[in-house]
């Protein structure tokens, strides 16, 4: 990737449930950085899609009785919506059912195969299907998957084929010495680093088709499919176009880049993804973000419990730009955050309605009475919001901006332009206003559509504005 270039990539979700606020945040996040690398004039590739083979997609398909590919299809479609719920902005939306993904998986497995790095052997496993992974005791809390307490963990005794992950030990920490803010947050990078340091087992890399058919075949042994890792992490070199155009395409110009993904999938992106790539001789990815856990009122979301909450709720109830700047309040790349309709009710009704909605009002109507014509203001990026989204700080740069909404307001409060009249007021105003077109600027990775709005109104002839966020029944 170079200097002029950028590629930032969610990780593919699973299509086996509708999409819920975790991966929405996920989603936004990765635009949010999208966004700003494109106003800072770079040529921007924005990757998401979904991830649409293995076990539980199977095990769905035939208890909805239905295909399996039109039961991803079904859900695909509910991810591909969030473009209009959450104002999305990506390039590209890969399915892993695409045939050009189909073909660059088996042209990876080969590379991988030539290496010397796949091999066949029995093995016998405890394995989660929520997870799709094999599971020590050490990882087991009661005998069941912390993460997937639900599922009954599946002892599996096959011939499958593995990948020599063991081989990789040195090779990760090397990458992670040497990259020294390669995964953030700190503690996630401390995490991934401990785990490898304990030794690494090789994984399986296959499934016997007669009894999981659903993924794509093993080059050179029709009798086994790809596991569904190893297939999907490839989506984002083949959403590049390799390897048909390795030398001169968007892989090319835009990989290594950064991906996104939450603290499940943090041994999978970190540790399996780079092994991987070292063994097809590729780059390793520039950086790994990782998210925490999202709880409602201090339980994790859950459909039996009724408190799963969707991007489409968030999207009814506060619209795309509300629930955007909602998303990323709750802590970009942090620890495990808590929610409720509450909560979000309260910052909306602070920030936004009470916030920079109820300041560009005040402002727009005071200065239409005053017939002002306001210039479009030349505003630079902050330095310290500049680096704020240099470093991924999305929370803390989206806290400068409430920061100045406050600095806004605060003058206002001394300059009192309602009590003064002549030029006086009309030069307390022309600041006021240009306090607000910073903020839009500010603004415009988090909430375009309201950055473009409050430009728009602030520039030219100003007039009285309708509330941006109405006030919430």
């Amino acid at each position: 990737m170079s200097d002029s270039h950028f590629y930032v990539t969610t990780t593919l979700p699973y299509v086996n449930a509708s999409p819920h606020i975790g991966f929405g945040l996920e989603i936004t996040a990765a635009d949010v950085i999208a966004r700003y690398q494109k106003m800072l004039g770079k040529k921007v590739i924005f990757n998401t899609g979904t991830d649409e083979h293995g076990q539980k997609i199977y095990q769905k398909a035939l208890k909805n009785d239905q295909t399996m590919q039109g039961y991803c299809d079904f859900y695909a479609q509910k991810f591909a919506d969030l473009k209009k719920y959450l104002d999305l902005s990506y390039t590209n939306f890969i399915r892993t059912t695409d045939e050009h993904h189909l073909k660059a998986a088996q042209k990876f497995w080969q590379l991988a195969e030539k290496n010397g790095d796949i091999y066949k052997a029995k093995y016998k496993v405890k394995y989660c299907v929520g997870c799709e992974l094999e599971k020590t005791d050490s990882e087991l809390v009661d005998g069941r998957c912390p993460l997937h307490p639900k599922y009954d963990l599946e002892i599996r005794e096959e011939e499958n084929y593995f990948f020599k992950f063991s081989q990789y030990q040195e090779q990760l920490l090397e990458l992670y010495e040497k990259q020294a803010d390669f995964v953030q947050p700190p503690g996630k990078f401390n995490e991934i680093k401990a785990f490898v340091q304990q030794g690494l087992k090789d994984f399986s890399i296959s499934r016997l088709k007669e009894k999981m058919p659903w993924g794509i075949p093993v080059p050179g042994d029709e009798n086994h499919v790809m596991y569904v890792w190893f297939d999907a992490l490839i989506n984002y070199i083949s959403t590049l176009g390799w390897p048909e155009d390795e030398k001169n395409s968007d892989y090319a110009n835009f990989w290594p880049g950064v991906q996104l993904a939450g603290k499940d999938n943090l041994r999978q992106q970190s540790a399996m993804w780079q092994a991987m790539l070292m063994s097809a001789g590729l780059p390793n990815s520039q950086k790994i973000l990782i998210n925490g856990f999202i709880n409602v009122e201090g339980q994790k979301m859950s459909k039996s419990l009724g408190n799963v909450i969707s991007p489409e709720d968030m999207f009814q109830r506060y619209g795309s730009q509300a629930s955007r700047y909602l998303l990323i309040s709750l802590g970009v790349f942090a620890e495990d955050m808590d929610v409720s309709w509450t909560k979000f009710d309260e910052k909306y009704t602070a920030d936004l309605a009470n916030g920079i909605g109820n300041l560009c009002s005040r402002v727009a109507k005071m200065a239409a009475t005053e017939e002002i014509v306001a210039p479009k203001a030349d505003i630079q990026l902050n330095e310290n919001y500049q680096q704020l989204m240099a470093d991924y700080e999305l929370t803390k740069a989206l806290d400068w901006v409430q920061d100045q909404v406050a600095e806004a307001d605060k003058f206002l409060s001394e300059t009192k332009p309602w009590k003064i009249e002549g030029e006086e007021k009309q030069q307390v105003l022309l600041t006021a206003i240009e306090k607000i077109q910073t903020i839009a600027v500010h603004l415009q990775p988090f909430m375009p559509e309201t950055a473009a709005q409050i430009q728009q109104s602030f520039t030219g002839e100003i007039k009285p504005m309708q509330p941006m966020f109405p006030r919430l029944d």
